[in-house]
């Protein structure tokens, strides 16, 4: 049995390089591999490992995995980059599915002999993987525009109901394991529909961080499945994914200036309209002025949001930042932490237009750059750039870190027309003084702006 142990160090290890390559856009294709070798190689080891009670079902594992791979690059394949938050959200859900599967079948092996810790432990993760379940399908809709939010006065205290019941129910359990032969399965039902209502009310602005908690959650639930089944790399997994997804849910909570508490029972953006008001004129201009004031700038920086995803113009704006450079220009981009839909978003859409990751800065660095830079381009960006979190304490984002564009000598504002972002809130930025607004196709507009550099000289 020593080599088994042998090659789940193997595995483990590979996990581990794979994770800490990640968090670098330039060793992050190898780190995804790296990380990859490592869980299969795990998955295989499983399998051949000699079991009591072997029932030979090879085929059926082969034949699932076999399944299971082919519908996973198909979809990963067909998904675009504005569909990755929903396609982590599915995995999030799935890797709560998982927890849950193995949960119940253990449950129902327990007998009045069953150890305390292994029957708790088992609980816990038949719960904590039903939330992260029907919690991320929740996400998932939301995300691709098929749920809307719920909420109303008493669902945070519904929530918290329900949360108690569910926990007693678990300790019941514990205590008496031959009690009630259909407790598993009330638990399971009751963590299911926990899941859905701790989602649904919580509003657009923080998804990414609704994303980053239920990816800890699916970690903390596969943590809790190895311990159940004594896997060391599945326990090692579990809490790696699990602590990193919590530290990040942590960082995030930090760069909204918010409580995890408070995004959790908050509801933010279901009072966000209450900010419409008449907000003055806008100033509309032109592809050929702003393509003028760029050109012959010093300092340009780009604000990208989802609308650049939805746009899918991260490329053409890669090629107006390769003119504007090779005219003298000094262009950067301002990544704000919670832009897009999850963690990272924008970094992996610019990523992918090979925009040079020493061009990306950071939230902090950014706003200390912006009173030497001479344009600021908003590209698809809304909440993160609303000085209403600077200067309106009725906002729902007021004490909320923003990029501070304003800064800045010029901005503009690319967009399709005067809707609100996703969290719904009005933004004064659009009617500042000093904003312009271009309206159009973000793509479209940016290969305009390309074009029109492209004549002057």
């Amino acid at each position: 049995m020593q080599y088994i142990e042998l090659l789940y160090i193997v595995s483990t290890v590979l996990l581990i390089i794979g994770l800490r390559k990640l968090s670098s856009p330039s060793t992050a294709r190898n780190g995804n591999v790296i990380a990859a070798l490592g869980m299969g190689s795990a998955i295989f080891v499983a399998i051949f490992s000699p079991m009591a009670n072997d029932q030979g079902n090879l085929l059926y594992i082969f034949g699932a995995i076999a399944i299971g791979s082919i519908i996973g690059l198909v979809y990963s394949k067909k998904v675009e980059m504005t569909g990755i938050p929903e396609l982590v959200s599915v995995f999030n859900g799935f890797g709560g599915a998982c927890a849950v599967s193995i949960s119940i079948l253990e449950a129902y092996k327990f007998d009045a002999a069953s150890s305390y810790g292994l029957m708790a432990t088992t609980y816990m993760a038949l719960f904590i993987g039903g939330v992260a379940f029907t919690g991320s399908l929740i996400a998932y809709g939301k995300l691709a525009g098929k749920v809307k939010d719920w909420r109303s006065g008493i669902s945070s205290y519904f929530n918290l109901a329900w949360l108690a019941l569910c926990l007693g129910l678990i300790v019941f359990q514990v205590a008496n394991p031959t009690a009630y032969a259909y407790l598993p399965l009330v638990i399971l039902v009751v963590s299911l529909i926990y899941g859905l209502t701790f989602v649904w009310p919580i509003g657009g602005a923080d998804m990414p961080v609704v994303i980053s908690l239920l990816n800890a959650l699916t970690g903390i639930a596969a943590a809790l499945a190895g311990m159940v089944y004594g896997n060391m790399v599945m326990l090692l997994g579990g809490v790696l994914v699990g602590s990193s997804g919590a530290i990040l849910t942590v960082l995030m909570c930090q760069a909204m200036n918010r409580s995890l508490i408070n995004v959790v029972v908050g509801g933010f953006g279901a009072s966000a309209s209450a900010a419409a008001t008449d907000q003055g004129d806008i100033k509309e201009t032109t592809a050929n002025d702003t393509a003028i004031m760029m050109r012959y700038a010093q300092n340009v920086m780009v604000i990208p949001g989802y609308g650049m995803a939805v746009a899918q113009a991260q490329k053409a704006c890669k090629e107006l930042d390769k003119s504007l450079t090779s005219r003298g220009v000094n262009v950067n981009y301002a990544i704000h932490p919670v832009a897009g839909r999850m963690p990272g978003h924008m970094n992996v859409l610019l990523a992918e237009a090979d925009v040079p990751y020493n061009k990306l800065i950071d939230l902090d660095d950014a706003n200390s750059m912006l009173t030497d830079t001479d344009v600021c381009l908003v590209v698809g960006a809304n909440d993160v750039v609303n000085p209403s979190a600077l200067d309106d304490p009725g906002s729902p984002i007021y004490g909320m870190p923003v990029l501070e564009i304003l800064n800045s000598k010029n901005v503009v504002v690319l967009k399709r027309g005067m809707s609100k972002g996703y969290s719904g809130i009005e933004n004064p930025l659009f009617f500042h003084d000093k904003t312009k607004m271009l309206f159009g196709d973000a793509k479209d507009t940016i290969e305009t702006l390309n074009n029109e550099v492209k004549v002057m000289d």
